[in-house]
């Protein structure tokens, strides 16, 4: 299912700066919002209420923490679905509905829905995927992880 978000240019030099500058992490100390805040000139609360609006408005899907999950005793891995066209945002709506789905995105390919499942533990994979081939009907190709590299990603707006 894809998001309705705003064009992009709608955004404001305050929320764009927002954007980019949390794209980097929060620094480790006791108010991580309001050092970010000072760095930007401009108060916490009012931080916190635009991130709160970019997040309502769809501009931005997730805000939130990346946990090595493996690192954790959990399990990682990608894991991809061929989905015809005519039942794409039902499918995955059912996969989102997973609290084990992190992030799903459509693929211009045969396997078109692609997803990422991370787990408490990493026997739960299988059993999760599992679920997901009942509620949606379809064989989730499950590709874990043989190696690791860290991309550091940035999109700058």
């Amino acid at each position: 299912m894809t998001a309705s978000c705003p064009d992009p240019a709608r955004l404001d030099a305050v929320d764009r700066r927002i954007i980019n500058r949390l794209q980097e992490g929060l620094p480790l100390v006791d108010a991580p919002f309001a050092a970010v805040a000072r760095e930007l000139a401009i108060g916490e609360g009012a931080l916190l209420y635009r991130l709160e609006l970019l997040l309502r408005d769809g501009v931005l899907s997730r805000f939130g923490p990346m946990y090595h999950a493996e690192r954790l005793g959990g399990g990682l891995t990608l894991a991809a679905l061929s989905v015809p066209e005519a039942v794409f945002d039902r499918v995955s709506e059912a996969v989102n509905a997973f609290p084990e789905v992190a992030h799903n995105y459509r693929r211009e390919h045969t396997l078109n829905m692609w997803f990422v499942l991370a787990t408490e533990t990493p026997g739960r994979i299988g059993e999760v995927i599992d679920e997901i081939e009942i509620a949606t009907g379809l064989p989730v190709f499950n590709m874990p992880k043989e190696e690791e590299f860290h991309v550091r990603l940035h999109l700058p707006v």
